[in-house]
């Protein structure tokens, strides 16, 4: 706006200037024109003579004097010449510019062709010496003179006015055309200033959104970019922690069942060999197939605990809130512990892939809590943000060394992260000794937006 208003201001100065010139024009060809109708009703019958002779007779000279001195027309022109139309002064004002012969100028051509001409003369003090007149500044005006009986032009008159008038009704009306002309440039400014402010707060408004966006963007971008290298490093270390799940698998079936039902195939062995040395019956029975059966049943044992672990019940149907009370509830009918649930999620579900998670972090945190901490209180919080699941599991045993525990690569705690972190979530492990042990994850319940690499 400060760069516009010099434009405006100087777009007012032309335009006010070239109007005043136009209305200053304007009066003065007007007031020049019925002036020129005046002198031509009354100059024009003391100059009849010029149709046949080519110059004016004293009588006429003396009548156009008398006219000068003695006629309201006469007080209104200042300075009166009567031009021959080979360019000399038949008559003047000053007796002493009468017969002298001077170039014809355009306004005196043009009244020779019957035009009138009329305008403001500004002339020096020579060329007022020069030409003759009254004063410098004015008005200047070549009227033709036509013969009465023949019409043509005869002669041309030139007289002088005072510019006092014209002066007095160009000023009002260039006072008013100024006032127009600023007026409406007011108005342009005052209606430019309510446009580009209001543009100027729609661009400060949308500069601001935009700058709000592009910082989301800009922390989406670098939480995307987080959990992108999450999931990818959680991607890459699903087939190591399946290899190192099945390998612990392999170890349970091969210390625990492998070894009874070795046990009973060596019994059994031992039994076959004593037959064929035709031992006793009932002693037989009673020593070799009694310790088979109880190893046989002890690995039988072993088998349904270990499928038990691996099979996940039917949860599709579940909430996420019955989800967690079956998970306390199995823990608390296996260990005869107790467990806490905080959860106040009603009816709020979640992905299929989420409840997995959810089950499987609940089961090892409570089964890692029962071996590692005992009797002691055991606490279950679930609550959400409406984007994110967030979980806690808090026990006040006895804790332990958290970079130890870390160093040997234990692979329960290893699965819970890399569950939580391949969905997108994040996992948090707060322990040490004498200070009990808080699981805390955070799992996105739209797990669907997650890729993996």
């Amino acid at each position: 706006m400060l760069l516009s208003s010099p434009i405006l201001l100087a777009g007012t100065l032309v335009i006010g200037w070239w109007i005043g010139e136009q209305v200053e024009d304007s009066v003065v060809h007007r007031i020049g024109g019925v002036t020129a109708l005046y002198v031509d009703s009354f100059v024009a019958p003391h100059v009849q003579s010029l149709a046949n002779s080519p110059d004016l007779t004293e009588t006429d000279r003396n009548e156009l004097a008398s006219l000068l001195a003695n006629t309201p027309l006469g007080k209104k022109i200042i300075s009166l010449k009567i031009w021959a139309p080979d360019g000399r002064v038949l008559y003047s004002s000053d007796a002493s510019q009468i017969g002298k012969k001077f170039p014809m100028d355009e306004g005196l051509e043009d009244a020779l062709r019957g035009d009138i001409n009329s305008e403001i003369s500004e002339r020096s003090g020579a060329e007022v010496a020069e030409h003759g007149g009254p004063q410098g500044r004015v008005i200047e005006t070549y009227t033709p003179l036509h013969g009465s009986r023949l019409g043509r032009v005869i002669a041309a008159a030139e007289f002088y006015q005072s510019p006092q008038e014209i002066d007095h009704e160009a000023g009002i009306a260039q006072r008013r055309s100024w006032l127009t002309v600023a007026g409406t440039m007011l108005l342009m400014y005052l209606m430019l200033f309510v446009l580009v402010r209001r543009g100027s707060e729609t661009i400060d408004r949308q500069q601001h959104d935009l700058s709000e966006k592009v910082m989301q963007l800009t922390e989406l971008n670098v939480q995307n970019t987080v959990l992108h290298q999450r999931v990818k490093r959680a991607a890459e270390r699903g087939t190591e922690l399946n290899e190192n799940f099945l390998q612990r698998i392999s170890a349970d079936i091969h210390d625990g069942p492998g070894q009874d039902l070795g046990f009973a195939l060596m019994r059994l062995k031992s039994v076959s060999q004593t037959r064929e040395c035709g031992c006793d019956g009932q002693k037989w029975l009673a020593e070799n197939l009694a310790p088979v059966r109880t190893a046989v049943e002890a690995a039988m044992t072993d088998l349904r605990a270990i499928s038990g672990d691996l099979q996940l019940p039917d949860i599709e149907h579940l909430t996420v809130e019955q989800l967690s009370a079956r998970v306390v509830r199995d823990y608390e009918s296996k260990t005869n512990a107790k467990v806490g649930l905080e959860c106040s999620l009603g009816r709020m579900d979640a992905s299929v892939r989420v409840k997995i998670t959810l089950y499987r972090l609940l089961q090892e945190s409570l089964a890692n809590a029962f071996k590692h901490a005992k009797s002691a209180i055991c606490r279950v919080v679930l609550s959400t943000d409406h984007h994110m699941l967030r979980v806690e599991v808090i026990d006040a045993g006895p804790g332990f060394d958290l970079p130890a525990a870390m160093e040997k690569g234990r692979l329960g705690l290893a699965g819970m992260r890399e569950r939580v972190e391949v969905l997108g979530g994040t996992f948090e492990l707060v322990s040490g000794l004498g200070k009990g042990t808080t699981i805390r994850a955070s799992l996105p319940l739209d797990s669907s937006k997650v890729e993996y690499a």
